[in-house]
């Protein structure tokens, strides 16, 4: 495989990062955003950014804040699947469904070469990956008394998602390194709880094929196997005395960050140039950039420059001193801080009225850009685009259409549903609802703190809707998630 090269002055290349997310648990992306940082800091691309299926950005906004257009979009999931197949390629617009090709799909949107790729789990440096899990569960396995399991989720969705886990497992067996290896799943059949009738081997090695640590590393598969730690033995078992030694998830390996730079290069589609500018972020961005410089309001938020120093802090701390707040000096550290409301709940949607107070950021104007966007995804370039004119709004019944899966049944909803829904959930956010024919003269590009468009309904109102059609919804619980 080739590395990835440093692309030519002058020109642009994005590296877009898509993870699932989560409306409930601030852990979910943590995954995603780590390999963010790790191929940032190789400085192969000229930026790298991480789209979400329920958080900011999301899938419907996340190619608006790339930089320039030529862009490369990896699913960060472990397997192919329903998201990759099907959720992931129609809200970016791709106008493709079902089984990626080898090297991926690649379509022109909005004026951007856009390459979409397979997910890095099934990168055949993955086993790679296997094996490396396995030698820091145990340094000295060998194919004289270890058994590997190569443990996935499976499931009934998607017949392919399971298909990884067996070619992992077969090459595995294939190489020799292993006494023997299987394959076995939490949620079909061979089932994990299975392993003590079917693996021989004295020593025995549990990878789990999982793209992060979570409730099923955790909780779900130490249960499952009986686990009580790293290495447990099991001194009865069918087969004789048995130790299990339990690795952390693929997922989470260093060396998947290269795995995700070899999927890229190898993405078909490819122009032969490198890509430009795009000319309408540039112009959003340096109208936001000339504003800042003489002090901005933007959201909760307030901007102020001095010396060609710029400080962010939350509008209700203005006039305090700043040794009684917490310096941020990254972009990552501004991100960190406002992942949760002052309550310490989760906060997926970001223009929600709920930042926490008590923090101030002292930035140069690169890294200003950046904790911008982690403040607020797409708001830059989204409300840029209404003040000229050429931001599209979905309608609601548009938006429902849409949706597969268990959120098909907001197609259900009546009017009434998604407004009572959409007066609670809606009203805590500073966005003004485009896509239900609310009105917005005056953005913050005019001064007006909280003139931020929505152009469609987020997939946060899109589960709440689909509560209340199932009857499970309570209300005025939503500001806090």
């Amino acid at each position: 495989m080739r590395p990835a090269r440093r692309y030519s002055a002058g020109h642009m290349r994005s590296l877009v990062l898509i993870g699932h997310g989560s409306h409930l648990n601030g852990e979910s992306a943590s995954a995603v955003y780590r390999y963010a940082e790790l191929i940032r800091e190789r400085g192969l691309y000229d930026e790298v950014i991480e789209g979400y299926w329920k958080e900011d950005p999301s899938l419907r906004q996340v190619l608006k804040t790339t930089a320039s257009t030529d862009v490369t979009v990896i699913p960060m999931f472990i397997s192919e699947g329903y998201f990759t197949e099907t959720v992931i390629p129609r809200e970016l617009g791709l106008g493709h469904q079902g089984p990626v090709p080898p090297g991926g799909v690649a379509r022109v949107l909005g004026g951007r070469t856009v390459r979409y790729t397979l997910p890095y789990g099934v990168h055949p440096a993955m086993t790679d990956v296997i094996v490396e899990r396995a030698r820091e569960a145990l340094p000295d396995f060998s194919a004289a008394d270890t058994a590997l399991i190569v443990l996935g989720h499976g499931t009934t969705r998607n017949e392919n998602s399971n298909r990884v886990i067996y070619h992992n497992a077969q090459t595995l067996r294939e190489s020799g390194q292993f006494a023997e290896v299987h394959a076995l799943f939490l949620d079909e059949d061979p089932k994990v709880g299975t392993w003590p009738e079917v693996v021989r081997a004295a020593r025995v090695v549990v990878v789990p094929f999982f793209a992060s640590e979570g409730w099923h590393t955790l909780e779900t598969i130490p249960e499952d196997m009986d686990l009580s730690g790293p290495v447990t033995v099991f001194a009865e078992n069918p087969h004789g005395p048995q130790t299990v030694y339990y690795a952390k998830p693929v997922g989470t390996h260093r060396a998947v960050a290269d795995v995700i730079l070899h999927l890229a290069e190898e993405a078909s589609g490819a122009s032969t140039e490198d890509g430009d500018p795009d000319h309408a972020h540039t112009a959003a961005w340096a109208t936001v950039m000339e504003r800042a410089r003489q002090g901005l309001r933007l959201g909760e938020v307030l901007i102020t420059c001095q010396s060609g120093v710029f400080e962010i802090r939350h509008a209700l701390d203005e006039g305090m001193p700043g040794h009684e707040l917490q310096t941020l000096v990254t972009p990552e550290g501004v991100r960190d801080a406002t992942r949760r409301d002052e309550g310490g709940h989760h906060r997926p949607v970001h223009t929600l009225r709920n930042l926490p107070r008590g923090w101030r950021a002292v930035l140069n104007e690169a890294d200003l850009k950046r904790a911008i966007h982690y403040l607020y995804p797409a708001v830059v370039e989204e409300t840029y685009a209404h003040t000229c004119h050429v931001l599209r709004h979905t309608p609601w019944p548009t938006t429902a259409r849409r949706q597969t899966g268990i959120y098909a049944k907001v197609q259900k909803a009546t009017p009434a549903q998604v407004e009572a829904v959409a007066e609670d959930v809606c009203g805590g956010c500073l966005r003004t609802r485009l896509w239900a024919g609310r009105k917005l003269p005056h953005t913050f590009f005019d001064g007006v703190p909280g003139g931020i468009p929505c152009a469609e309904a987020c997939t946060f109102l899109v589960a709440e809707v689909r509560e209340e059609v199932s009857g499970k919804r309570g209300g005025g619980h939503t500001h806090n998630h």
